[in-house]
């Protein structure tokens, strides 16, 4: 699926802001959100995520977090179907997220909603349309229930894609991230070639 929400009722998706994140508080509320919230529930499996923050005026810094007992987990979502004029289809998806805990909140103030495994059943199951029997679930993760270390920025890159990832950072690869750059110095300029001389003359 294409990260980043697209609703069936949108005419044209080039024209719209790609929306990543169902805020809990009004999944329930939002043209984008509420048809696919009572029939197009779905669950993103992950080790965890990503969450960068602020150094205090130097470069942000990313972190892994992740459960502590180290399970996967199941983070909620919406998903939706894009049709087309011409019958073209697209698949998207948004995850719904919740106000972070105290703990979680030293990063960000929201958080991804985490289905607990004895729930994917309820969450999954869009039959009864009964929105309000899985509004319950759109919570948090308890104080202490997950847990974070910093990472290496390479995370910044789409390209890079490995298992180093979502290790601790080392101090070797810190002081490299944190050491200042070089300045690039300006390639120099080429002169512009010479107007044709039509014995005109030039006012501009």
């Amino acid at each position: 699926m294409r990260w980043g929400l697209i609703p069936a009722w949108t005419k044209d998706p080039r024209k719209i802001s790609l929306m990543f994140n169902a805020r809990s508080e009004s999944v329930q509320d939002k043209p984008a959100f509420k048809y696919a919230m009572k029939r197009r529930r779905c669950l993103i499996p992950a080790d965890g995520y990503y969450e960068w923050q602020d150094a205090g005026g130097r470069r942000r810094r990313p972190y892994f977090i992740y459960r502590r007992d180290r399970r996967p987990v199941g983070f909620a979502a919406l998903a939706e179907t894009w049709m087309g004029p011409n019958g073209e289809e697209m698949d998207s998806v948004a995850i719904v997220t919740a106000p972070a805990s105290l703990d979680l909140a030293v990063l960000h103030d929201r958080v991804p909603v985490t289905i607990a495994p004895e729930d994917f059943e309820r969450w999954l199951d869009c039959r009864a349309n009964d929105v309000e029997t899985v509004m319950a679930l759109l919570t948090g993760p308890e104080p202490g229930e997950f847990t974070w270390h910093q990472v290496s920025r390479r995370v910044n890159r789409a390209e890079n894609d490995d298992a180093q990832l979502i290790l601790p950072i080392t101090d070797e690869e810190r002081e490299a991230e944190e050491a200042p750059k070089p300045a690039r110095k300006a390639a120099p300029r080429k002169p512009a070639p010479a107007a044709p001389d039509d014995g005109q003359g030039s006012l501009f």
